[in-house]
């Protein structure tokens, strides 16, 4: 297996090589160590859209192919690794199977590393998933200098020895991301995984003037902070947008909203409120800018959409207050027809963020301010605007 010609390709595409720092790194670590197994996304006839278990050994060719690519490999579903299913499994891709663990597209990792803006000296603490990441910074600054954490013992388990088989011993640990740290004085935290808002536990490990790197979940927002000698952070959103899977605290994340939940049935079927859009339809989760001004303004909102007849299309709004939207459309073009109801106006609150981007060209969100105080109350602020999470 030529895997080595392979990181080089891709190091060559992620890290130029006058960034030695991270060229290296890349080019010398054997990525397909850290995903024997994994789930591909593929359409299946009678089936619909399925994960599908992949094996590396007994399909090499494609084990490097996927491996070596700048993209995210899929390790686990729900509460099932990859590792521990069938040869041949097949799951249905649905709501009640979503992704819990991956090996994420190396140019992103990279990218999280750079804004840390890790020296040499750095004691990092990062986040496991399948290693490769950890094995990067071993690389980087030496495996003494690195903790990686994750909440699944078995990630902790494989990935520990995964990262011995690639030359590295650095602690690993099992850790709630949102408890206590394991020890103090990080130079860098830096989180793959995206979180709610900044756990107050980051800023009193954090080492004088340290930095944490984290995203903000159900956003697209990388804050990049440092830490204040008060024991708070200021810093600012980084200019490229990121997604991460949110944090988890079990084996698989709770549904707040299940299929057959009295909301959602009342979202599909219920008159409320009805009014005309001023705005095409926009499906949120597919926007940056949008979805995190959104989320900071209204958090915790569900987003669904389903495919009527042709080109016509139904999105759909939720809140735990109890709040709904539902807004159809014949086509891409035509102003939806929307219906709403519960404590707030859910699609008023969409198509006010919508009105806020067409007049400015962007929305605040966009390089934003970050202060966190050190119980973790994050505030976002530009341009007389602001919002407050934690």
């Amino acid at each position: 297996m030529d895997w080595k010609s392979a990181a080089r390709r891709l190091a060559g595409s992620t890290a130029m090589r006058s960034e030695s720092r991270w060229y290296e790194p890349v080019a010398t670590t054997p990525r397909h160590t850290f995903v024997p197994h994994w789930w591909a996304r593929e359409t299946s006839t009678g089936q619909g859209a399925v994960w599908v278990r992949r094996d590396g050994a007994a399909e090499p060719e494609a084990w490097v192919r996927n491996a070596y690519a700048d993209t995210t490999l899929v390790t686990r579903i729900g509460s099932l690794h990859a590792d521990h299913a069938d040869a041949a499994a097949t799951l249905p891709r649905s709501r009640d199977r979503r992704s819990t663990s991956s090996s994420t597209l190396p140019s992103l990792i990279l990218t999280m590393y750079r804004e840390a803006w890790i020296q040499d000296s750095s004691r990092l603490l990062v986040t496991c998933g399948s290693g490769y990441g950890t094995a990067l910074a071993c690389a980087r600054v030496g495996e003494e200098r690195v903790t990686s954490v994750d909440v699944d013992a078995y990630l902790v388990e494989s990935a520990r020895a995964r990262l011995a088989e690639a030359g590295h011993h650095p602690r690993v640990v099992v850790c709630d991301l949102t408890g206590d740290l394991p020890d103090g004085g990080y130079d860098r935290i830096i989180s793959t995984v995206a979180l709610p808002s900044v756990p107050a536990s980051w800023l009193r490990a954090l080492a004088p003037g340290g930095r944490l790197v984290t995203t903000i979940a159900n956003t697209g927002l990388v804050i990049v902070a440092d830490r204040t000698a008060e024991g708070g952070a200021v810093g600012r959103v980084a200019p490229q947008a990121a997604g991460f899977m949110n944090v988890r605290h079990g084996e698989d994340y709770d549904d707040t909203f299940p299929e057959d939940l009295p909301l959602w049935q009342t979202a599909q079927h219920a008159e409320g409120d009805v009014t005309t859009s001023r705005f095409p339809l926009t499906y949120v989760p597919d926007t940056w800018d949008v979805r995190s001004t959104l989320e900071l303004l209204a958090p915790g909102i569900d987003h669904r959409q389903r495919q009527g007849p042709g080109d016509s299309r139904t999105l759909y709004m939720l809140h735990a207050d109890g709040s709904w939207a539902r807004a159809t459309a014949p086509d891409r073009r035509t102003s939806p027809t929307v219906h709403q109801g519960g404590p707030r106006r859910l699609w008023d609150e969409l198509d006010r963020v919508r009105t806020w981007l067409a007049i400015d060209g962007d929305l605040p969100v966009r390089g934003a301010d970050v202060t966190i105080t050190p119980t973790g109350v994050t505030t976002f602020s530009r341009r007389g605007w602001s919002a407050t999470i934690g």
